[in-house]
This record gives C-alpha cells, structure tokens and sequence, in this order.
C-alpha cells in the first residue's frame, strides 16, 4: 500500500532538518579546523564562498563561521601586522612560514570584510544585523589589536578604514536604513567611534553630495539624517571616558576624540556640511523639530545657523512655524537681531496656524516672544486684533486657547484696553478701521479699532466659548492666565469633556418616575378618569 501524502513529508521533515543541522555542524568544525591547523587554512575559502550564497542560513551560518575564525585570530593576534604586500609577492618573497600564514589569513580577512560590507544591503534583515555586529566586533578587535603600524600619530591605531566601510553601508543611496542605523546606535556610545563616524560621514556628505550637483538624494539625506539623530552628545569632559580603543600607546590628553571641544567641532562641521546642501520638503521639517535642543546646545557657535533659520522663517507655512524653535534660541540665549522678526512672525497668523499639528509649539513660542513689556502698543494691538478677527472662524478648542491668550497680551499692555471699551464702534462692525490685508503691524490701524469680535463669540454655539469670551466685561485681573492645559487641547478631548459634563449632569438631577405597568395607564389612573373603557 502506497505511503499517504502527510507520511511522506513528515518524513521528509526530519530528512531536511538532518541536513541543515549536519551543514552546521561542517561549517563549525571546518572552522575550528581553520583556527586550529594552519595547514587547514585553505578550507577558508569554502566559508567565504557560502557568504555569497542564497539563502538565507546558508549565509548566517558562514557568517557565524567567519566572525568565529577572524575574531580568534585577531585576538590571539594571528593577523600580518603592517603595510600588507600584495599576495602574489609571498611566493616570491623571502618569507618564513608563519609570516607567510598571518599575511595570507590577512589577506582572506581583508576578503571577508568586503563581502560583510557587502550584506549590508541583503534583503534579509537578520543578514544586515548579524553583519553589522560582526563588523563592529571586528572594529573593536582591530582598536585592541591595530593591524597598522602602532606608531601614534593621533589617529593610526584606531581602525578608521574599517568603520569608514561600515558606515559607507549604512549611509545608502539606494535603501532606507533607518531600522539597521538605529541597531548602530548602540555602537554610538562609543566615545571613539562617535568622534570618528561624525568625521566620516562629513566626508562621505562632500563627495556624494558633490555628485548630486545640486540635486537631492532623499534616500541619501534621510539615512544621514537618522544617523545624525541617533548621535548622543555629551555635555561635560568628564564624560568621556567610554572607548574602544587601548590608551595604552599614546598620550591620552593629546587624543582629539578624548576632547569635548573636538566633538564639538566635529559635530558641528558635519552640521554644516548636511544643512548646506538642499534637503527633501519633508526633511526640512524633521530637522527644524530637533535643531532647537538636540543640535544647537552642542555647537560652538551656534550663531552660525542664523542664516539657515532665517531662510527657513522665511519660506512660509509649518517651516517657518518650526524655524522659531531655533531662532527663540539664537535671539534670547545668543542676543541676536532678526530684522523685521515681528512682522513675520504676525503673518504667520493666518487661518491655517489652527490646524497644524504645531500649534501648540507655535503658541507657546508666540506667548513668549510677545511677552516683554517693552514691546510698542501699536505691534501687541495688532497682534490681539488679528487674533480677534481669526478667532471669528476658529473652532471651540481653539478659541478656549485663543481667547485666555488675548486676555494676558492685554493684562500685559494695559495700553490695549481701549480696544474692549471703544463703545463707538460696537454697534458698527462693518466700519471696522482695521485692515487685515495689511501686512505690516504698524499700518493696519489696529489701535483705531475695537474687539467687537469677542462681543460676537459672547453668542457662540459652545457655552464654554461663550463663558470665556464674557470675561472682557468685566475688569481684567493682573493674574495671566495659564495657557499650558489649553495650547494642546483638541477638539475630541473637548468634545469628550463635554459628554463626561453630561453624564455627571444626569446622574445628579431628581427624578420621579412611577413605571407603567398596563397599557393606556399613566400616573394615579389619569386616563381612567377621563376615558371609560367599557
């Protein structure tokens, strides 16, 4: 009788699994062999191949046999140590046999790197990462064990070629590496290899950039950026102090990566050199977000970004929004001047500011830029006025924000307060003086006008509007209003607010209610006195 078809293949199960586990166990032993016996070093060449094969184990078990092979020989320091001469030279050359075995294992290591660099880009995820942790391993190998000549000079003994491959396979033209960059980040904790890779991947901007003329590489600038952003700066000297390289031959307070004012320098010159170029729409926005607290505290003259910013500001829309994060920066902790900075600032109030996901950012810096009392009354009455005339417009969770927000610009000027008590132009609306074309402040005769428009959401839909916008009859105290709750307040949260209100509303109010329990029979008999049923 014919075995069924289920018998055959778990029968065949096994059968494979045999296989895969007896190719394990070959590749283990051919490279304990290889470690092992000099003689057996040839049979290197077998797990080198199966680096290029195509599936998925296959590669992952080379891999494994491969770190396992280079990470004992570097150890031991098995390795050529030097200026490595070229293979064909070591039939020739007068050589003794254990010379002629580091300089050929040397050789195999240098093969086996470029095809690691090379998995970089393998479809298989668990192939990028298993890469990449093998030529980091490697990188600290080689930081304990140079292979070059071990003569300081500042740099030589760090393994910057190595690393220089790594991160060239990471910064990819081609492939979004976001995942495998933020595997490396770990790697980044390394004092040593941060100042380096910052170094390199400056360069690695110049040429490929160079290249673009011009142009943008989206898939280029958005693996350098997750790069960049992954990169923890330190704060103090005193924190440097996790490294992988031995300080064992060289003077330490000599060493650049051992100086903060070094990675300062480094770091902002890779700065520099990304934001020079022409970046994608979508990551201009994401470097704005981050510029203010992650990049500016950690340059040495962050000054030098004003013309960035600027630019930035002046493009208009959610960059400009994100471009006051930096320049609040600049402008209070660095005393610097932005000319005309107000009048971009008030026409960056446009319907559109209350529906971006920035608002609340925007508005918080808004409320701290217009918070000095020095400020004319002319440029705060303009502002509260063309708030006023947007607030007509906004929605209810906007308004509980807006609204407290015109108040304290208010208590803050007192100047302004013939804008709420100008009864002459209450009754008029249409013959409101204020132009809100106008783009500049001091002409658009804000200080001629009046707030009718709050008088107007005093009639709004939404009874929380209506409460906050009658608090201009009544004298403003000196207390501000505290906008912090308000400026991240969505329109769910206060629709929700409002059904919780509802609820809480029912649960207390009296009720009595005597169920029916016939039809056609309300309270005390009602209908039985008025109608006879017979």
């Amino acid at each position: 009788m014919a075995p069924s078809r289920s018998s055959s293949v778990s029968a065949e199960e096994p059968e494979e699994q045999q296989q895969k586990s007896r190719s394990r166990r070959e590749m283990r032993d051919k490279a304990e062999r290889v470690v092992q016996e000099p003689r057996c070093a040839n049979e290197v060449f077998d797990l080198l191949e199966l680096l290029q094969a195509e599936k998925e184990r296959d590669v992952l078990c080379a891999l494994s046999s491969c770190d396992h092979i280079f990470s004992t020989l570097l150890h031991r320091g098995d390795l050529y140590v030097g200026k490595l001469p070229k293979e064909e030279d070591l039939i020739t050359g007068s050589y003794s046999a254990q010379e002629k075995y580091a300089m050929f294992m040397r050789h195999r290591y240098t093969n086996c790197v470029q095809l690691l660099v090379e998995l970089l880009e393998h479809e298989a995820f668990a192939v990028k990462e298993n890469t990449l942790c093998t030529l980091m391993k490697f990188v600290s190998l080689e930081a304990q064990q140079p292979l070059e000549a071990t003569d300081w000079d500042g740099h030589r003994c760090f393994p910057r070629d190595l690393l220089k491959a790594v991160v060239g396979g990471l910064l990819s033209q081609k492939e979004d590496m976001a995942l495998l960059i933020s595997r490396f980040q770990e790697f980044l904790d390394k004092d040593d290899v941060r100042y380096y890779t910052l170094g390199i991947v400056n360069d690695s901007i110049g040429r490929v950039m160079a290249q673009a003329r011009g142009g943008v590489l989206p898939v280029y600038q958005n693996n350098v950026f997750t790069l960049l952003s992954n990169i923890n700066m330190p704060k103090k000297e005193q924190e440097l102090r996790n490294f992988l390289l031995s300080h064992r031959s060289h003077n330490h307070e000599e060493w650049k990566p051992s100086k903060l004012k070094e990675h300062k320098r480094a770091f902002e010159r890779l700065w520099f050199s990304f934001l020079k170029h022409k970046l994608p729409s979508g990551l201009y926005k994401k470097v704005l977000v981050m510029l203010h607290d992650a990049v500016l505290p950690h340059m040495s003259q962050p000054t030098l970004m004003m013309d960035f910013l600027t630019a930035a500001y002046d493009i208009g829309g959610a960059i400009s929004l994100l471009a006051l994060n930096g320049l609040f920066v600049l402008i209070h902790q660095h005393n610097l001047d932005y000319p005309h900075f107000y009048t971009k600032l008030y026409n960056l109030l446009e319907p559109s500011v209350f529906h971006v996901k920035y608002r609340a950012r925007f508005f918080h810096l808004a409320n701290l830029f217009l918070s000095s009392s020095h400020l004319p009354v002319y440029l705060v009455a303009a502002f509260v006025k063309r708030l006023s005339r947007l607030a007509l417009t906004a929605p209810p969770a906007v308004l509980l924000m807006i609204l407290p927000f015109i108040c304290n610009l208010i208590r803050r000027h007192p100047a302004c307060r013939v804008l709420i008590h100008r009864p002459d132009m209450t009754d008029e609306p249409t013959k409101d003086p204020y132009l809100m074309e106008e783009k500049d402040p001091a002409l658009c005769h804000a200080m001629e006008s009046s707030l009718w428009e709050l008088q107007t959401l005093q009639k709004h839909y939404h009874p929380d509007v209506v409460r906050v916008a009658m608090a201009i009859n009544k004298p403003l105290s000196e207390q501000e209003d505290d906008l912090g709750e308000l400026l991240e307040l969505s329109g769910y949260e206060l629709f929700e607010r409002d059904i919780q209100r509802e609820q809480k509303q029912t649960e207390t109010v009296p009720t009595e209610i005597e169920p029916a329990t016939q039809l056609l029979q309300g309270s005390g008999g009602l209908l039985g006195l008025h109608f006879s049923l017979e």
